[in-house]
């Protein structure tokens, strides 16, 4: 379990290097970036990255609590300064997602992109655009699976036919 905290706590970070050479490569304007920083904010991910936080502290507790109720009571109590050190990772996850969008669409675009996800129409589509993705996914899935047999019984059948043993 440690060894997995450390191997994701490594993927983060090279997540960060990437997403921070990639921010570099395109500098967008600051014209841009202030756009984009609206997008995001109208887009509501401040409050989607604030609540990874939570979800953060409860997959690293079970390493460090290690199910002894005496680190437990420590632990809670010291998850509340973990704001702290989680700030400047939001911070960067904020502008790092705010520089990709300013470095992939112009700022009038960012600002039409913006303007449509302050209309109901946009609000509706951000509050229910997460669970028809997975809707879709599933369906596609589910799809491709019975495309699978049927290919599968298909070409099985062709190949027998030609004189292959499967």
């Amino acid at each position: 379990m440690v060894r997995r905290v450390v191997m994701m706590s490594g993927l983060a970070v090279i997540l960060m290097l990437a997403l921070s050479c990639e921010v570099a490569a395109q500098t967008p304007s600051p014209e841009a970036l202030t756009a984009a920083r609206a997008l995001v904010a109208t887009m509501k991910l401040d409050a989607k990255y604030r609540a990874m936080l939570p979800t953060i502290l409860l997959g690293i507790k079970p390493v460090l609590v290690q199910d002894r109720p005496e680190i437990e009571r420590d632990y809670d109590a010291m998850a509340a300064a973990a704001v702290d050190i989680y700030t400047p990772y939001y911070n960067a996850m904020l502008d790092g997602v705010s520089a990709l969008y300013a470095g992939t669409f112009s700022t009038d675009e960012l600002r039409e992109i913006e303007a449509f996800y302050r209309t109901p129409a946009g609000q509706k589509l951000l509050e229910k655009a997460p669970g028809i993705a997975q809707q879709s996914d599933d369906l596609v899935q589910d799809i491709g699976r019975k495309a699978a047999g049927e290919l599968k019984s298909h070409l099985t059948e062709a190949l027998r036919q030609k004189g292959h043993r499967l």
